[in-house]
């Protein structure tokens, strides 16, 4: 796989849906707690499980209840299998390695702890080819770690894919001058700002504070500084969407970590069952309005993790071979 050049990328024309109907997910052999993820990730609060085969086994349960839910309400999973070694604890997160978009261009990211580099697999694009999508080029974006520059997929991005905005909130995991040349790259115009918990933390990944779907969206006003809020709401606005503002409780039970796909009948919005009993009547009802929610319950993989449905679910937008 070669490196990218970014001054070499050609930037694409082509706008995409917001939504798509296949996504990718990674079923795990050897899920557990990350050691080397917990210093920047908050919501990874709880003590590793003492038993790494039942850790394991609730994990591959949760995945694949996870997978049932989303097929009967009509979404196209297609489920890899984790392998042994490399041993890749947290294998069951793809959308912070890889990004697909609707000109056949795939995008390979930067990735802060060691043992989450070998996540990224050539033979997951290969099998995509297989099943017929197409594949026109391979951004290479992961030789930035060998500078300690990270940029983890769409964790650290969250595309306005209709309108080419994106929005990145600064972290260890998320650095400001590689968003800015990726999504020139990508041909999207980068909305940049700075978020913290209630604590006063960065937030690690701009997927837990803020969810963009095609005419609704859901973001942590009061975890963006100040100075940035306006700006942030401005341009979620105005694509058009009705926005469900939350706080920071809503934030700790992963309410922003949700996606908008498209389901057998329609839009769908997927999220876990903690995301969906911490929002109120008020909030459900919006989100109603505009999709059918899917809720799972993956508590064990939240817990230990600190990652929730969104960050499982890699999107396929590539198009389909003729």
């Amino acid at each position: 796989m070669n490196a990218c050049r970014l001054d070499q990328v050609r930037v694409s024309e082509t706008r995409e849906q917001q939504a798509t109907g296949t996504v990718f997910m990674v079923r795990p052999c050897r899920f557990q707690s990350n050691p080397l993820t917990a210093a920047s990730n908050a919501f990874q609060a709880q003590a590793p499980a003492e038993d790494l085969e039942l850790s394991n086994t609730i994990a591959r349960s949760q995945f694949d209840r996870l997978v049932v839910a989303l097929r009967e309400a009509g979404v196209n999973c297609l489920v890899f299998e984790d392998t042994p070694e490399p041993h890749t604890p947290d294998a069951i997160f793809p959308n912070n390695w890889i990004s697909t978009h609707a000109d056949g261009r795939v995008a390979l990211y930067p990735m802060e702890a060691v043992n989450r580099r070998p996540e990224r697999r050539e033979d997951v694009i290969q099998a995509l080819r297989r099943i017929g999508f197409q594949v026109s080029e391979t951004l290479d974006f992961s030789a930035a770690e060998s500078t300690s520059r990270f940029l983890e997929g769409t964790g650290s991005l969250v595309f306005d894919r209709a309108h080419g905005v994106a929005f990145a909130c600064e972290s260890s995991r998320t650095h400001a001058e590689l968003a800015t040349e990726v999504c020139a790259a990508l041909g999207y115009r980068l909305v940049l700002f700075r978020a913290s918990d209630r604590a006063g933390r960065a937030i690690y990944h701009t997927n837990v504070m803020m969810f963009v779907g095609t005419r609704v969206a859901l973001v942590c006003t009061e975890s963006i500084h100040p100075e940035y809020r306006s700006e942030v709401l401005h341009a979620i606005e105005s694509g058009g969407r009705e926005i469900v503002e939350i706080g920071f409780d809503e934030l700790d039970g992963f309410a922003g970590n949700m996606l908008e796909l498209e389901g057998r009948e329609g839009a769908v919005i997927a999220m876990s069952q903690n995301a969906f009993d911490s929002l109120d009547s008020t909030a459900r009802k919006t989100l109603a309005r505009h999709a059918r929610l899917v809720a799972s319950d993956i508590s064990h993989i939240e817990t230990q993790s600190g990652g929730s449905v969104r960050c499982m679910l890699a999107e396929v937008h590539l198009p389909r071979a003729p």
